[in-house]
């Protein structure tokens, strides 16, 4: 019986560990249309926004705003603006399973 209790115990934490380790939702570089052209209170604040979102409406709002925003700084500094490929919004649609 203690066993068993030791092997329930260490399936848990161990779960709990792999969930803790993928963490939610990060801004990056690699992720974020405009990172260069942000400031690192930006970027917080980017990445806040982002998972406060409840509905997908509300999330292209802001991520078309955003969009724009990061538009005009690239062009009013002549650099060029990579798209990004990742839907930061998707997770809000309702036809996921």
């Amino acid at each position: 019986m203690e066993v068993r209790r030791v092997v329930i115990l260490l399936v848990g934490v161990l779960s709990v560990g792999a969930a803790v380790a993928r963490g939610p939702w990060r801004a990056s570089e690699d992720n974020t249309r405009g990172w260069q052209l942000m400031t690192p209170e930006e970027r917080i604040e980017h990445q806040r926004r982002i998972r406060g979102f409840s509905t997908l409406d509300e999330c292209r709002a802001y991520q078309h705003s955003h969009h724009r925003l990061m538009d005009e700084r690239a062009r009013q500094r002549g650099l060029p603006l990579p798209g990004g490929d990742r839907d930061i919004c998707a997770h809000l649609r309702g036809d996921r399973p």
